[in-house]
């Protein structure tokens, strides 16, 4: 069994002794105090020359909002140190993770991200969509074309991203479009319906994506598709399914039917999902929505999902398929719940809002000395207190106007951090003092509760 070495400040020593006593048996744990009662303000230059290791410790464990070099701390002390979580109270939840989110990174599905209306753009910003689709996560850049409108350009705007390491996929109908796009490299095709399956003998080394004839699809959609398969095969050309998801009202438990049957008529064929059916139509965060789509495709084994940002509250959805996916893959194959794994798709609300109770704030509170201020939330209330005041309300404003601070600069800082404290409060998320709030994956530099692990193999599917 490990030993380890936690290092804390006097203020969370008894949170964090309290905190250890439910983990025996996961590690010989020793607490070390250090002289400063917020253990986050600690720096590891601070605490360098004031840390003693015990001889026979495996590892030093610093609060996980310590700024400064891990490496040089761990160079000097001559055991590896590492920073916990950034609450003592996740604890339990980062050592069960450790052991439990082996391999989390890898899937099973391809993202494919349109630019729309492509040859209505300038190159400049063609290319700067494609650019921040790969950089959101999406291994295919779909050109999406104007019906009616033939794009002369589209094979040098195709060559062009080949050139810059792109995969392509042109999303037209036309067919002198699809013949130039695959000859200059594209790899897919959307789309080709029953009716017009024949065009696929003419984009031999690309991918043909097959879809109904109608939209809605007209019944029975899946016997137009099943034709289209067997053309398909009898010419040896691959090709993706995609029954058409439907808007919600518009026919959506029908189209989610429909995939459903397709899976069973065609169970080795490659499916496509257009996830953009369901967010760019529909008034709600794209988060959950695109959470739920990847696990309906996960479970149905759909390995090609397309989407687009065209409506600004859609923005982040390439992002956020990207960590789905991760996501319901490692649910998927290890047979478990997609909860407690990765929190970086819970964007307006956080996992667990409430670091203390009111009576651990109000033992906080026992121990100060000194005039600073402090500032916490339960859940319900916020709680400002130093060595003589303590106030707790919902009111910012009021709550400052109790402080009775006169200091221009103090006050600044104070309606920041209880504005902060408010909004926290009033979306049921954990507030920390001196501390942005936190957003999920559009928080800068986190990927979630489970960081994944970034020398696993990633899977593409076929």
């Amino acid at each position: 069994m490990q030993r380890i070495l936690c290092v804390t400040g006097t203020l969370a020593e008894r949170a964090l002794r309290a905190t250890l006593a439910d983990l025996a048996g996961e590690a010989e744990w020793e607490v070390q105090v250090l002289p400063i009662t917020v253990a986050s303000l600690m720096t590891t230059e601070w605490m360098a020359p004031r840390l003693t290791v015990p001889p026979g410790t495996d590892r030093v464990l610093i609060p996980g909002l310590c700024r400064g070099d891990v490496g040089a701390l761990s160079a000097r002390l001559g055991v590896p140190v590492e920073r916990g979580p950034a609450d003592l109270k996740d604890l339990p939840e980062f050592f069960g993770r450790r052991r439990r989110l082996v391999g989390y990174g890898e899937y099973s599905a391809l993202l494919f991200a349109e630019v729309q209306s492509a040859p209505e753009l300038p190159w400049e910003r063609l290319l700067a969509q494609a650019e921040y689709y790969r950089a959101s996560g999406a291994d295919v850049v779909d050109l999406g074309c104007v019906p009616g409108r033939r794009w002369d350009g589209i094979g040098r705007a195709v060559s062009s991203l080949r050139e810059r390491g792109f995969r392509v996929s042109v999303d037209t109908f036309d067919p002198w479009e699809m013949r130039e796009g695959v000859a200059a490299g594209a790899e897919y095709v959307l789309s080709v319906t029953p009716s017009t399956v024949h065009l696929a003998r003419d984009l031999r080394g690309a991918t043909v994506v097959v879809v109904p004839d109608s939209d809605p699809p007209a019944d029975p959609a899946l016997d137009g598709l099943a034709r289209a398969v067997e053309r398909l095969r009898d010419w040896d050309i691959p090709f993706i399914l995609d029954p058409l998801l439907a808007p919600i009202n518009f026919g959506f438990a029908a189209s989610l039917h429909r995939y459903v049957e397709c899976r069973r008529r065609f169970p080795d064929a490659p499916m496509m999902l257009g996830a953009h059916h369901l967010t760019e139509l529909l008034d709600a965060d794209s988060t959950g929505v695109n959470a739920v789509i990847m696990g309906f495709a996960q479970e149905l084994g759909i390995g090609h999902i397309l989407t687009t940002e065209v409506i600004p509250w859609a923005r982040g959805c390439v992002r956020e398929l990207d960590r789905a996916r991760r996501l319901m893959h490692f649910s998927h194959r290890r047979g478990v719940l997609p909860k407690h794994l990765d929190d970086s798709l819970l964007a307006l609300k956080d996992r667990r809002p409430a670091d203390y109770t009111e009576d651990e704030i109000r033992a906080f509170h026992a121990q100060v000395r000194d005039p600073n201020f402090r500032i916490f939330t339960d859940g319900l209330y916020i709680y400002a207190f130093n060595a003589r005041t303590f106030v707790r309300g919902t009111d910012p404003a009021a709550i400052f106007r109790e402080l009775n601070v006169s200091d221009a600069g103090h006050a600044f800082y104070l309606g920041r951090e209880l504005e902060r404290a408010a909004i926290a409060l009033r979306l049921g998320k954990r507030y920390r003092q001196e501390q942005p709030l936190r957003f999920g994956y559009l928080t800068p530099g986190e990927e979630g509760a489970a960081a994944p692990d970034d020398t696993a193999p990633r899977e593409a599917a076929g």
